[in-house]
């Protein structure tokens, strides 16, 4: 019986992966069976398109170009529809492999469950530049987090960032296309893959997070991530676990929604001064998601 084989599943958007293409390529014997590695740009700047593009060259690696940008979710189960081998390694193109020990520690775990979670990590030192400072905080101290806790509760800490999935169950579960912004479109993945009773093991494996975002940024992209909770609630009931969510509906339950929003509001930009600045407070930036997730559930 052959090896099972594994497809590396990348979407492009505004980086260059060359780094992460060849360390992967570097780890591709550690496989016990055929290996390839999708590339798919979702509409980049030409700037990035023309770095990457040279990577098609290389053995083993396919890369392609999308003529519009489709999103986080529609591009991952493009990848799923195209690949090749049983086993999908899901990684965002802004991941690092953390040594040359990667990918054999996910072998060495092949058939323990069906998804395989690896986690993320950052580095241990803050960055210097003091913009970057946010992003790195909330990084180490709400995603950073070991295997044993994330197994905990398996469903809810699932990231497809760094997941190895056979490619059965990915592309009996897609991804919910209708979430075209950052953020929760594992939200449903995960709760479908609990009705189903699908094994999920979180594993020590994490990968790099190399695209910290300056404050600004990243708080954009928490907003639309809070709409996106608040969609993934609206359509389907879903991300009840989140204790963003419960919170605002606890707050809508007794009455108190609105006047929640009214004060949060006003103290909006004193809050968004202080997670610009150089020393964020991430409770601060609880209260603001908390105000911008009343504010879509009014």
């Amino acid at each position: 019986m052959a090896a099972a084989g594994l497809s590396v599943l990348i979407p492009v958007f505004n980086r260059a992966v060359r780094e992460l293409i060849h360390s992967l390529l570097t780890q591709i014997s550690d496989w016990p069976g055929p290996v390839e590695i999708l590339l798919l740009d979702d509409f980049s700047s030409e700037e990035f398109r023309r770095l990457n593009r040279p990577l098609g060259n290389l053995p083993g690696v396919n890369y392609r170009e999308l003529p519009q940008n489709v999103g986080r979710a529609a591009i991952r189960n493009q990848l799923a529809a195209v690949a090749q081998h049983e086993w999908l390694l899901l990684l965002d193109n802004d991941s690092l492999l953390p040594d040359n020990q990667f990918l054999a520690r996910y072998t060495i775990a092949l058939g323990r469950a069906a998804v395989l979670i690896g986690g993320t990590g950052y580095e241990s030192a803050p960055p210097a530049d003091p913009t970057l400072y946010l992003r790195w905080h909330y990084g180490q101290a709400r995603e950073a987090r070991p295997a044993a806790v994330r197994q905990a509760a398996p469903y809810g800490q699932l990231t497809i960032n760094n997941a190895l999935i056979r490619a059965d169950i990915f592309r009996r579960f897609p991804l919910d296309e209708r979430l075209t912004g950052y953020g929760h479109e594992d939200t449903k993945f995960g709760v479908e893959l609990a009705a189903a009773r699908v094994a999920i093991l979180h594993l020590d494996n994490p990968v790099l997070h190399d695209g910290l975002e300056p404050a600004a940024v990243f708080l954009k992209k928490s907003e639309q991530a809070v709409r996106n909770l608040a969609q993934v609630y609206r359509q389907d009931g879903l991300g009840t676990d989140s204790r963003l969510l419960q919170m605002a509906l606890r707050l809508r339950r007794l009455g108190l929604a609105p006047a929640a929003r009214a004060t949060l509001g006003a103290a909006v930009p004193g809050l968004r001064r202080q997670l610009l600045s150089a020393a964020p407070r991430l409770p601060l930036l609880d209260l603001l998601k908390l105000y911008w997730l009343l504010r879509e559930l009014a």
